[in-house]
């Protein structure tokens, strides 16, 4: 049987290599399981100790995409299982899914990330945490967990907050999808090249001098150059032409009415009109959770936001909600979730407030 990771070590002309890591679950767009997870992890950690490895690439198997997140369907199970908690395999999953995202944010050593396709959820938090960050023509960014009563984790919580102006609060709430422009714009991507230049980008990292003092600013002039090559194939993005709209939806505290000015919105754009529906299909409990979550977690530290992350994440996982969202979308796939509150008024901030609550004695994330 196939691994549904690819472990290889690529030899540079100056004696070091790279290890390349490949996500390879082709038939789930590579999305990932506990077992992916934890082949990383342990991956990633022997490498980081490794004099032989002087950087770390990774990609997904197949055309259509890099990771669509995690597998949820396994989590709902998950759910399922034990109404109320604890959801051993979720709940676990989660945990090691935040060190593996964690790790990476940290490496002591160049992660490049090659983001092709569908760059979703549990596949952004890998893409995000690397430090090369290079979307294509074809790269499809989003967090569309409102949809299936979660929330933007994996690090989403550190980094939509950082985007400009209210793009995060705008792509959390709506679902919106992004390309490799608007990536850029938002800085979830530092680079945007061709796929088609990507043989030819690995054969130049083998070239390098990985010894050489220069290395950091000699990987973003290789990096840059190809990106220039690139940039008639790189379609215009979303975010940037519709800052002002952006920013003008999703302004203030109350998140009751920023999801009534997107319902009173009218507009002939396409983009904008599945934001609409995005955040109109929601889950309202949903709504409420990662607008206070983005709240709770501006100007936090990376380590301060898993731990929050952790804490929210298991307690929906042992709510109905989730369960009937995934079941709505990806299990029955009738798209016509039961929400628990069918009004995103009837939401108060008393039903909130539980899944802000941590729900054992100590985070599982306290020693990141």
């Amino acid at each position: 049987m196939t691994s549904p990771v690819l472990f290889e070590q690529i030899a540079t002309q100056d004696g070091h290599a790279l290890g390349v890591i490949t996500l390879n679950s082709e038939k789930t767009l590579n999305s990932l399981t506990l077992e992916m997870v934890e082949l990383m992890l342990e991956k990633l950690l022997h490498w980081q100790t490794d004099a032989k490895i002087a950087a770390v690439f990774i990609q997904g198997a197949g055309e259509k995409a890099f990771c669509a997140g995690g597998d949820v369907q396994a989590l709902r199970q998950s759910s399922v299982q034990n109404p109320g908690g604890p959801c051993d395999y979720a709940e676990t999953f989660f945990a090691r899914e935040y060190r593996l995202d964690y790790l990476l944010h940290n490496y002591g050593k160049p992660t490049i990330v090659w983001g092709h396709g569908i760059v979703m959820g549990g596949g952004l938090g890998i893409f995000a945490g690397c430090s090369h960050r290079i979307a294509t023509e074809r790269t499809r960014i989003a967090m569309p967990e409102v949809t299936i009563a979660l929330f933007p984790d994996v690090g989403g919580s550190y980094f939509l907050n950082r985007m400009p102006g209210h793009c995060g609060r705008f792509l959390a709430l709506s679902a919106a999808s992004i390309n490799g422009a608007d990536s850029l714009y938002a800085c979830i991507a530092n680079f945007a090249i061709s796929q088609s230049h990507k043989p030819e980008l690995l054969e130049q990292l083998q070239a390098l001098d990985w010894s050489s003092s220069l290395i950091s600013t000699e990987l973003t002039a290789l990096f840059e150059n190809f990106q220039r090559q690139s940039s008639a194939d790189i379609p215009p993005g979303n975010l940037e032409t519709h800052q002002t709209m952006i920013d003008k939806l999703c302004q203030g505290d109350d998140v009751n009415l920023i999801a009534q000015r997107f319902a009173e919105l009218e507009t002939e754009d396409r983009w904008l009109q599945r934001a609409q529906s995005g955040l109109a299909g929601g889950s309202p409990l949903a709504v409420k959770w990662i607008f206070r979550q983005l709240q709770l977690c501006e100007g936090l530290s990376l380590k301060e936001v898993f731990e929050k992350e952790i804490l929210l994440a298991t307690n929906i996982v042992r709510h109905s909600e989730f369960a009937e969202g995934v079941r709505a979308l990806l299990v029955d796939k009738d798209h016509a979730p039961n929400w628990q509150y069918k009004q995103l008024s009837d939401v108060t901030d008393d039903v909130i407030a539980p899944f802000f609550q941590a729900p054992w004695p100590q985070n599982p994330l306290r020693d990141l």
